[in-house]
């Protein structure tokens, strides 16, 4: 079988060669580093990926395959590119259904084994989060940066979703929401409604109790119709939960402001203090931008115990709230799914099912 040598390269001239085991394709995109050991199918289909040339830090990747589609966090592969220091072709695990390698190529996506991830790691963390493209062939394409589109409208929803029969309803705007979202509601016998990023919550035909911002990739100022719309209900006093992006969209409707991170937190270990106390939560995170300005109204209620950067705000009267890591987790700690009884319990919705801790 011919093994095709392609190459990564960045903007500042940097080349790395590798060894292709996704599809034989060129493509552009922001590369990133997420340093999580496991959970390789959902950060694929992971949405607040898009654009984006993810470098996975775990040195072997593959080795348990791709589990059905029911266990993914969206419908697709997000990704741009792939980069893993060593591929295993051999995958071995009871819910593996193809090889990592075989899913790439179904879904058009390259990959490449670079065997010193670290360099290119070291390179990221100190330079910060940098454009590049994965070359196959000759060098025909440019630099791209996908922070510059409104990538929310490309992986949200098109068409309102129902999920659940609840005798409470909660709105999840799809900014590029993780299904795992989706499913821990319905273990609490919530029926979610998922619309799309740019709906206007207000002109539903339908009554709803609680609205959830989902998480989303890319640039929060590019959502404008979302903060628009956000803007109204939270003018209605309508009980709102924003999760990573719907965090940094939350403070902006509100009159905050963000800012981009040098590279950015990406992974499953991020540990978050809950802000006047001595709890420390190991959470799950993907974002590049973080709020820097907090509202009026609001107050800090997570922080970040490595960087001291914002992990979530909570108004200081009515139940309006949000967090920038991921209480859903998939993958990672469940040591935050707590965090939508919390809300429940401040929109004043009672819990419909019994909550289990598996948060699939």
């Amino acid at each position: 079988m011919k093994i095709n040598k392609n190459k990564l390269i960045f903007k500042d001239g940097t080349v790395f060669e590798g060894k292709s085991f996704g599809a034989n394709k060129s493509i552009s995109g922001e590369v990133v580093f997420a340093t999580g050991m496991v959970g390789y199918p959902e950060a694929l289909t992971d949405p607040s990926f898009r654009g984006q040339i993810l470098v996975l830090t775990f040195p072997i990747v593959g080795n348990y395959g791709v589990p059905s589609k029911d266990k993914w966090e969206s419908d697709h592969i997000q990704v741009a590119g792939l980069i893993v220091s060593t591929y295993n072709d051999t995958p071995s695990h009871h819910d593996s259904e193809k090889s990592l390698s075989d899913w790439l190529k179904e879904e058009g996506i390259p990959a490449l084994e670079v065997k010193d991830t670290r360099a290119i790691t070291e390179k990221l963390r100190d330079g910060g989060a940098m454009l590049g493209k994965i070359i196959a062939g000759k060098n025909k394409i440019n630099f791209e940066d996908p922070n510059k589109r409104n990538l929310s409208r490309e992986v949200s929803t098109k068409e309102i979703k129902t999920y659940g029969e609840g005798k409470h309803t909660i709105v999840v705007i799809d900014c590029g929401e993780k299904r795992n979202m989706v499913r821990r509601l319905l273990a609490r016998g919530i029926k979610v409604v998922v619309v799309p990023f740019d709906t206007d919550v207000m002109k539903l035909d339908f009554k709803f109790d609680a609205v959830l911002i989902s998480n989303g990739p890319g640039d929060p100022t590019k959502v404008k119709e979302t903060i628009a719309n956000v803007k109204k209900i939270i003018a209605k006093k309508i009980p709102t939960l924003g999760i990573c992006l719907g965090n940094q969209i939350l403070a902006l409707a509100m009159g905050g402001s963000t800012y981009k991170l040098k590279f950015g937190h990406r992974s499953q270990n991020q540990p978050c203090v809950l802000t006047g106390t001595n709890k420390c939560y190991l959470t799950t995170q993907n974002h590049g931008y973080a709020v820097k300005k907090i509202p009026k109204g609001f107050k800090e209620w997570f922080y970040n115990a490595n960087d001291n950067t914002n992990e979530g705000i909570i108004h200081e009267k009515f139940p309006f709230m949000s967090v920038q890591f991921h209480p859903e987790s998939a993958p990672g700690p469940v040591d935050t799914d707590w965090i939508f009884d919390y809300f429940l319990k401040k929109a004043g919705i009672p819990l419909e099912a019994a909550v289990t801790k598996n948060n699939k």
